[in-house]
């Protein structure tokens, strides 16, 4: 990593530019710091203030390969097995957004600026794909986590290191409201002399089960529930559930990306009959997989939507750099 960005710094390796703007919504870590609701958050703030918005992402774990258009903005979206599941969920969040997805970012993007010429592209998760040239990069820091966690790969969840935070134009700590961040974080940040601005994970009232049903927050407390996720930051999940004051007996945890089977779900039965449970409760991100999945069980299913809050100075701090203020 140290080599690859020297190369990329002093012009050994070239960036490539998009006629348009491009935005970058990254981290330094491998997950769970809650990319998908600002990127959501972030699309429509910019069509709010009238830009035309597109958005590239990867396509974690998806069952192709090359340009895939996950939706054009009219609601069409494709099977998430062959975009991946946040891809899929960006897509239910964005309708009105058109969103493609490619390995090769350069690629995906020359594609959507013929396709949808928009004023601004949002890159997700791509902090470190420095083969496309960006406008702005925007970095987020899970406030949850511990400084044993912010060492390199394989001995935490580093992609690269700390210091490397300076090619960053905003830097943002989020789930600020769950937990506060530690004095390893904010000592980090001032010995780098870098600024940062707060966020929020806000929950809705509402939980939404596989087949679109709604049941309340409130309801729900009254209710013994299971929960089950397969996302990067699964403490910040129990933590927000902890706040909701849901009946929580047990939380099973997958791998982040987890494809959900048959024999999974047997297991989260028996620990539902165990525990004498009556619903599971999940993320947005883990229902687009459980909802596909003919079980028994999956109609007892329901996510909790979140969404993105950012502060006011770290709002207007993007528009500032975007022009758009």
């Amino acid at each position: 990593m140290f080599w690859r960005n020297l190369f990329y710094n002093i012009g050994v390796f070239v960036s490539h530019s998009l006629p348009c703007k491009v935005i970058s919504i990254g981290n330094i870590t491998t997950g769970g710091t809650g990319k998908t609701p600002a990127v959501i958050y972030l699309a429509k703030l910019l069509k709010n203030h009238g830009q035309r918005v597109a958005v590239l992402s990867r396509g974690y774990g998806r069952s192709t390969t090359g340009t895939v258009v996950v939706s054009t903005g009219d609601n069409n979206i494709k099977n998430w097995k062959m975009v991946g599941e946040e891809p899929a969920l960006l897509a239910e969040k964005l309708p009105d957004i058109p969103l493609v997805v490619d390995e090769n970012r350069y690629r995906g993007g020359i594609y959507i600026a013929k396709h949808f010429n928009p004023d601004v592209i949002i890159l997700d998760d791509g902090f470190q794909h420095r083969t496309l040239d960006r406008d702005l990069d925007i970095v987020l820091l899970n406030s949850n986590q511990s400084g044993i966690a912010y060492k390199l790969l394989p001995y935490g969840l580093l992609r690269e290191p700390w210091h490397h935070l300076k090619r960053s134009d905003v830097t943002i700590l989020t789930k600020t409201n769950l937990k506060r961040p530690s004095h390893f974080i904010y000592n980090k940040l001032n010995s780098l002399k870098i600024g940062s601005y707060n966020s929020k994970i806000v929950p809705s009232e509402s939980l939404i089960g596989t087949k679109g049903n709604i049941i309340s927050v409130n309801a729900m407390q009254n209710e013994r529930t299971i929960a089950i996720s397969g996302i990067g930051d699964p403490m910040g999940f129990e933590l927000l559930l902890e706040k909701l004051c849901l009946n929580v007996l047990d939380h099973i945890s997958f791998d982040d990306h987890h494809r959900y089977g048959k024999s999974d779900l047997k297991i989260v039965k028996t620990i539902m009959d165990k525990q004498e449970a009556e619903y599971i409760v999940t993320t947005e991100k883990d229902l687009i997989k459980l909802r596909t999945i003919k079980h028994e069980i999956c109609k007892k299913v329901y996510a909790l939507p979140i969404r993105f809050s950012l502060s006011k100075n770290g709002q207007r701090e993007i528009l500032n750099k975007l022009g758009f203020n």
